[in-house]
C-alpha cells in the first residue's frame, strides 16, 4: 500500500486540501484510493505515536490502525491519503526550543514504523516566513511575539533545514513540497499528485483557490477559454491563469497587511528574498520534489 501524508504546515491551506480530496473521494475510490475523514485517524495517530515513543509498534498495530481508518478492506486499497498538520505540533510549539517543528523527524520516523512495509510519502506546503510567522503567532496564546519566537531570529529561519532534517532521519521517504503562495495556480496538480492520478484527469474544485483571487468577470472569461481550448496542457493552462491574474486579480485577496514591531517594508522584503532563495535550495535536495507553477 502507498501511504500519503500531508503535514501542513500550519496556516497554509487550513484543511482545504483535505476537503478538496474528500469532494473527489467517491471517484478516487474506483482506483483504490482511500480518503478517510479526519475524525477517523487524527486523535488515534497522535495517541499511537505518544504511546510508541522511541519503541517499536506491536505486530498488530498496523492492522488495528487500518481497521479504524478504513471502511473498505485494506486489500482493496492501493493508496491511503491522510492529512494531519497537528502531527508536527500545535501552533504554539512550532518554534519550541528555538527549533522549527523540532519533533517532526522523530514523528515521521515513528509513522514509518507504524506503516512498515508500505510505501510512505510526505507532502508539505510551505509559506513565506514574512507572512507565516505573523499568521501562526495569531493562532497561539503567546503573550507577545517575542515569547512565541522562543529566541529565534526570523532572518535565520530556513524551511530547508527542516527538510534536510527529515531526509537525514528518513532517507528513503520521498518528500513533495510547494509554496503556499503558488497554490491558486497549482491546486489541481497538488490534489492529483496526492491522489496519484493522471494530471489531465478532471477533478472537482481544481480552480477553487484561483476563483477566490480573481474578479468574477475574469473567472468567467477563463472558464470560457478552457471550454474553447479543451486540449491545452497544465503548463499552458498556468500561463493563461497568470495572464488572467495580471488583468483581473482581486488586490484585496492577494495582499496581506503585516503589523509587527520593527517589521518595515525593507525587513519584509528581506525575509521574502531569503525564502525564495531557500525554496531554490530545497529543489536541489535529493529525494525532494517541488511543485511549482
Amino acid at each position: 500500500m502507498q501511504v500519503i501524508l500531508h503535514i501542513g504546515v500550519h496556516c497554509t491551506d487550513e484543511d482545504r486540501l483535505l476537503k478538496g480530496l474528500l469532494r473527489n473521494s467517491d471517484d478516487f475510490r474506483k482506483d483504490g484510493v482511500a480518503i478517510p475523514g479526519p475524525g477517523r485517524y487524527r486523535a488515534l495517530l497522535l495517541d499511537m505515536l505518544h504511546s510508541l515513543g522511541e519503541g517499536e509498534p506491536s505486530a498488530e498495530a498496523r492492522e488495528i490502525l487500518l481497521d479504524a481508518i478504513l471502511d473498505d478492506d485494506p486489500e482493496n486499497v492501493d493508496r491511503l491519503v491522510l492529512c494531519h498538520e497537528t502531527l508536527l505540533s500545535v501552533p504554539k510549539q512550532a518554534l519550541g526550543g528555538g527549533k522549527l517543528y523540532r519533533r517532526t523527524e522523530r514523528r515521521l520516523a515513528a509513522m514509518q514504523k507504524l506503516f512498515r512495509g508500505d510505501e510512505f510519502e510526505v507532502f508539505i506546503g510551505l509559506r513565506d516566513f514574512a507572512t507565516w510567522l505573523p499568521a501562526i503567532y495569531e493562532a497561539t496564546p503567546a503573550a507577545s511575539f517575542d515569547e512565541f519566537l522562543s529566541g529565534v531570529d526570523p532572518l535565520h529561519l530556513r524551511w530547508s533545514d527542516l527538510i534536510r532534517r527529515i531526509r537525514a532521519d528518513c532517507p528513503e521517504m520521498p518528500l513533495t513540497v510547494w509554496c503556499n503562495e503558488d497554490t491558486p495556480l497549482i491546486w489541481g496538480q497538488v490534489i492529483r499528485e496526492m491522489a496519484g492520478i493522471e494530471m489531465n484527469r478532471k477533478i472537482i474544485g481544481a480552480f477553487d483557490l484561483f476563483s477566490e483571487i480573481i474578479e468574477p468577470e475574469g473567472m468567467k472569461r477563463f472558464r470560457a477559454f478552457l471550454k474553447e481550448n479543451p486540449g491545452i496542457n497544465e503548463i499552458q493552462k498556468r500561463r493563461v491563469m497568470a495572464a488572467f491574474l495580471e488583468k483581473y486579480a482581486r488586490d484585496e485577496a492577494i495582499e496581506e497587511e503585516l503589523d509587527l514591531p520593527g517589521w518595515d517594508d525593507v525587513y519584509v522584503e528581506m525575509l521574502t528574498e531569503l525564502y525564495e532563495e531557500d525554496i531554490f535550495e530545497i529543489g536541489r535536495i535529493p529525494g525532494v520534489t517541488v511543485i511549482a507553477p
